[in-house]
């Protein structure tokens, strides 16, 4: 088993544990990282409109 494949299940693995032991915890990460992604997002496109106008 290569390295890639051994670091890929181990990050799976991890994120299921995760998971299950404080599903809680889980899912505020997850609305963390989407928020920040829209926040991002809005950033790029409100720039991108500002150069275009």
């Amino acid at each position: 088993m290569n390295a890639k494949k051994l670091a890929v299940f181990a990050g799976v693995a991890l994120v299921l544990f995760f998971v299950i032991a404080q599903p809680g915890q889980a899912a505020g990460l997850v609305n963390n990282i989407i928020g920040f992604l829209r926040s991002a997002a809005e950033s790029v496109i409100s720039f991108v409109s500002g150069v275009f106008s």
